[in-house]
């Protein structure tokens, strides 16, 4: 095997600390051509799908990438932004900020910082060959996922690894697997809360993650365990009791396991109402970003659902994005970080 080597390396060239900031990803446009390439890289994935190979193939190319593209290609259309897909149009206003941040620090020349998604672009490999130019021998890798899960941030480190892995001069790597807990986001996310213009006019707020297949959650996956202690916490931080708060999981893929994470958001989204909760604000802090998942699936689709059940109020949080209280918890986690390489 031939390794990737060092063309123009000399002692004298002063080595830098890169940071590589990583998303889910989108498809680079709405056509139904690249959601099907999206759709294919994704759910090739056998850490978001742990089916064997041979019938995950089979379901994959006879039945789901002919026909499921051109459904998400619309969905997608219906969310786009003027500049492109709205998870890579926040990111790189998100990264725009960090970058400004860090102009004038005391390390402003000893670091580089890059985006990358984990599917289609910014690729990761292309991310760390920018770093490796820049001559960053040590590298902070920081998915946008606050809940660890098997299925988002491993996969961005196994990505990574096997980039890695065909160098020749391994950089020192430092992989920063969540952040759940941290006082810095809780109070971010208690901030986006309060901040909601309909917030205290609301029955229930309703905190709702991207689902697992419940049988990951059996074999280990912590999760579902780190989605409710952030809850847990931002109600704290709040000061809510236990009934003006709960948790439900969006986004299930029926093909991956029967049974997924529950309760379901557009289950919770048709009860409500008969149970007299008529007003809701709605959340959904697994996603650093908003995206399809969030703004179609959430903000419309289950909005609908629980409008036609009775509500009368539904409301959505925006995921923190670029707001400057986001930026300034991930440039401290960074710098917090960098200080242990």
């Amino acid at each position: 095997m031939s390794f990737i080597g060092e063309d123009n390396f000399t002692h004298d060239d002063k080595s830098k600390i890169g940071v590589l900031i990583c998303n889910l990803g989108s498809p680079d446009s709405y056509s139904t051509k690249d959601v099907r390439k999206y759709l294919r890289e994704f759910l090739s994935d056998t850490r978001v799908i742990e089916v064997p190979k041979i019938i995950w193939w089979l379901i994959l190319n006879l039945l789901i990438l002919p026909f499921r593209p051109k459904k998400s290609a619309a969905l997608y259309k219906s969310v786009w932004l003027d500049e492109g897909s709205p998870l890579i149009v926040y990111s790189k206003r998100f990264m725009k900020k960090i970058n400004k941040l860090n102009e004038n620090s005391e390390n402003s020349e000893n670091i580089e910082f890059e985006l990358a998604m984990r599917y289609g672009n910014p690729s990761i490999e292309s991310a760390l060959q920018s770093l490796k130019e820049k001559n960053c021998r040590k590298i902070l890798l920081l998915p946008l996922f606050p809940q660890y899960s098997a299925v988002t941030a491993a996969t961005i480190f196994d990505k990574a690894s096997k980039i890695l892995s065909k160098w020749r001069w391994i950089p020192s790597l430092h992989f920063v697997n969540g952040y759940h807990d941290n006082p810095g986001y809780i109070e971010a996310l208690a901030k986006s809360i309060e901040n909601h213009e309909q917030y205290n006019k609301q029955d229930l707020i309703i905190f709702s993650y991207h689902g697992i297949p419940k049988k990951y959650f059996d074999s280990g996956d912590p999760y579902q365990c780190f989605c409710q202690k952030t809850t847990r916490l931002v109600a704290e931080h709040l000061g809510l009791g236990k009934d003006q708060y709960m948790i439900s999981f969006q986004s299930r893929l029926a093909a991956a396991g029967r049974e997924w994470l529950k309760p379901y958001t557009s289950e919770v989204m048709n009860e409500l109402p008969r149970k007299g909760v008529k007003k809701v604000l709605v959340l959904s802090p697994g996603f650093s970003m908003d995206c399809l998942e969030t703004i179609e699936e959430i903000k419309e689709e289950n909005k609908e659902i629980f409008i036609d059940a009775g509500g009368e109020s539904f409301d959505y949080v925006p995921c923190l994005n670029d707001n400057d209280e986001h930026v300034k918890f991930i440039n401290d986690l960074i710098s917090e970080k960098i200080e242990q390489l």
